[in-house]
């Protein structure tokens, strides 16, 4: 069985950004689908920004399971990891932004404990509409919803750092394994 690369400290960071890239985008999965099911299963239209963060996040789970099998096999060519990373990045940078838009508003610590999940995260995303206007409406507030919404825009807001962190690394490593190079330094008169 082969072993892992070894790349040194560049290698395990790559590594420890995967995983915690894994861990996160799993539990945004699991926390927007459960909304989503939620929103539907009340006869509502399940938020845009929700469906995209399941959506991003799926794509994004995907391709890093793909590319650390890759790197394990030493296969991954680490310049398109770069590119693939930065792409992603853009992806999450929206998804975080859209997310955040409501959901910033929110002050979770103020509302009840019991409360209709399917109606607060659709007055949350149907508040967003009334850009124009400060004063928003929650229906059927409920605590326990609101931090798990807040979670998966601060998962989204830590996947930003961690895909920049494994672009930068991705680059580290792909300069790294081209080793040096193969001209002459040019000298100077």
């Amino acid at each position: 069985m082969p072993s892992a690369p070894a790349l040194g400290a560049l290698g395990m960071t790559f590594t420890v950004m995967r995983i915690m890239e894994g861990i996160a985008l799993l539990t945004i999965i699991g926390l927007s689908a459960n909304f989503i099911s939620d929103a539907v299963n009340a006869g509502y239209v399940a938020p845009p920004p929700l469906v995209g963060t399941l959506v991003v996040s799926c794509l994004a789970t995907l391709y890093i399971a793909i590319s650390y099998i890759l790197y394990y096999d030493s296969m991954l060519p680490m310049l398109i990891a770069t590119g693939a990373d930065a792409a992603v990045l853009i992806m999450v940078i929206v998804v975080a932004v859209l997310l955040g838009k409501p959901v910033s508003y929110l002050q979770c610590e103020s509302y009840p404990s019991k409360g209709n999940t399917a109606n607060f995260i659709d007055s949350v995303y149907s508040n967003v509409k009334k850009t124009n206007s400060n004063v928003f409406l929650w229906v059927d507030p409920d605590k326990t919803a609101c931090y798990e919404v807040k979670a998966v825009w601060g998962l989204s807001t830590a996947l930003c750092i961690m895909f920049a962190m494994s672009a930068i690394v991705s680059v580290c490593l792909w300069r790294r394994i081209k080793g040096p190079s193969s001209e002459a330094p040019k000298d100077l008169e």
